[in-house]
């Protein structure tokens, strides 16, 4: 299989419903807008999503979300998304926050086939039960 794709929809052409995927970029900095867009024209569903952030409304991620093709979110930072906001609060949409390094860490020890890690972020605080702060 070829790395190099002609366009962006060929690059998601093979991602089915329920896909889990990793989506670069720093807020709205360096994020695949294309390749967002050509998830959404394709309509596939039900996305587990890796992400520092979810967008804003109707940019980024929050397309997607807008669309309601992401079904759960691990992420840092969502505070600028309503319609993650709306989502969530009405249980439509999972969530996972997760300290930005440890995400980070995460992603780069699952691309290793590391399975876990321990990191002390959180330790003796609500989140080290399964809860938020």
């Amino acid at each position: 299989m070829s790395k190099v794709f002609a366009t962006a929809a060929d690059a998601v052409a093979d991602i089915a419903d329920g896909s889990s995927l990793a989506v670069g970029g720093f807020g709205l900095c360096g994020i695949p807008t294309e390749l967002i867009g050509a998830l959404a024209a394709r309509g596939v569903s039900g996305l587990e999503v890796f992400s520092n952030n979810c967008g804003v409304d109707e940019w980024g991620l929050g397309i997607l979300l807008s669309a309601g093709q992401i079904r759960r979110v691990t992420a840092s930072y969502v505070g600028e998304n309503k319609e993650f906001a709306r989502q969530y609060l009405s249980g439509e949409l999972e969530v996972e926050l997760t300290p930005q390094g440890t995400l980070a860490e995460r992603m780069r020890a699952g691309g290793a086939g590391i399975p876990a890690f321990y990191t002390p972020a959180g330790v003796g605080t609500p989140v080290s039960e399964g809860g938020l702060p």
